[in-house]
């Protein structure tokens, strides 16, 4: 017999949800009413987004997870599929990180995102003892990382790549592998990494402008520099809603990657402080619903999603911020993003879903 679902997780959803319209309208009105004759242009389409998301978070709350697990590799194969098309030269598809279906354009490597929670969860549930093995255990999870890193890098998206690197390696962590396994990969990786970042000069570019923001402060450096402004100019109360300047063109892609800044120009100290304990509040459910599971499928499911939903979070602030360089990833529930937000509440949805059956066998 099912029980409720938890209502924390709920209840701190639709907080984030409604936070995110709201500041999503006041971020995006002039960007909107430049490009599309609209204010409410891209507030539309996250509405949108956000009515569809919702059904998929219902469904999945009802759709019992255990299933699931019988379906990873099918959904992994789907998603990664997709994410292929978006770096094949087919016309009327698309490209770069996105790809035209129909009237609808979306985002597969987020749908590859949830996809590798669940191939994660399932495959390391089945591994059992052997994950403690790095070639039975361990190397098979690389292997697949590396096939999805060498097309997303195609994209490019080194961000995303970034981001499934942190969710494996903590699941694999959460999941019993060795650390020294984990350590030897991590340092492995710094080579491929040094290399990614030395083919492309823009990706070069914004790490010398993060070490060096004042001298970069007008060219690569630029973002950064005035998403700074943005916050410091908010002081503890904020300019108020809808009074923010750097969101008049003087900060670039304000409504997506740097739609924190705006906030903490709008609403200040507080503001962003209140959406800070949202996501800590939320993460900490998460993980509430993870130690309830009545699975290790279930557990290990309901950490993926919250260390993928905090582990983006984390990111995008600590970008927003200057303490991290810039990676092209948005903030969760409150950038817009049809597909991010569409993804998140159905990864919400299966989170529901685990608390319903706490306690069960």
């Amino acid at each position: 017999m099912e029980g409720r679902v938890d209502r924390g997780t709920l209840i701190t959803t639709f907080l984030l949800l409604l936070y995110g319209l709201v500041m999503l309208y006041s971020v995006s009105a002039p960007f909107s009413l430049r490009h599309f004759g609209s204010d409410t242009h891209l507030l539309l389409r996250q509405l949108i987004a956000a009515g569809i998301g919702i059904a998929g978070l219902a469904f999945f709350a009802h759709f019992d997870y255990h299933r699931l697990r019988h379906l990873d590799d099918i959904f992994l194969v789907a998603a990664f599929a997709l994410t292929v098309l978006t770096v094949l030269p087919l016309p009327g598809l698309g490209g770069g990180r996105w790809l035209r279906l129909g009237v609808f354009t979306i985002q597969p490597t987020e749908l590859l995102l949830f996809a590798l929670i669940i191939y994660l969860a399932a495959a390391i549930d089945r591994k059992g003892e052997m994950i403690r093995s790095f070639s039975e255990g361990v190397l098979p999870f690389v292997t697949v990382l590396l096939v999805l890193a060498a097309v997303v890098i195609n994209q490019p998206d080194l961000g995303m790549i970034v981001r499934y690197g942190l969710l494996t390696m903590t699941m694999l962590f959460l999941g019993g592998a060795r650390l020294r396994h984990l350590g030897g990969l991590v340092l492995g990786s710094i080579p491929l990494l040094y290399l990614a970042i030395r083919v492309a000069p823009y990706r070069l570019a914004r790490i010398v402008a993060f070490f060096n923001p004042g001298e970069f402060r007008d060219s690569f450096g630029y973002q950064g520099f005035q998403s700074l402004v943005a916050i410091g100019s908010g002081g503890l109360f904020g300019r108020g809603l809808g009074a923010s300047r750097a969101k008049l063109f003087y900060l670039p892609q304000s409504h997506n990657d740097f739609i924190f800044a705006i906030i903490a120009e709008e609403l200040g100290l507080i503001g962003a402080i209140v959406l800070i304990a949202l996501f800590a509040v939320f993460t900490w459910r998460a993980f509430v619903v993870a130690g309830q599971a009545p699975d290790r499928f279930g557990r290990l499911l309901a950490l993926g999603i919250g260390v993928a939903i905090s582990g983006q979070t984390a990111l995008n602030l600590g970008v927003a911020t200057g303490i991290l360089p810039v990676t092209g990833l948005t903030l969760p529930f409150i950038s817009n993003g049809g597909t991010s937000l569409l993804v998140t509440l159905a990864m919400v949805g299966v989170l529901l879903n685990i608390s319903k059956q706490r306690g069960q066998k």
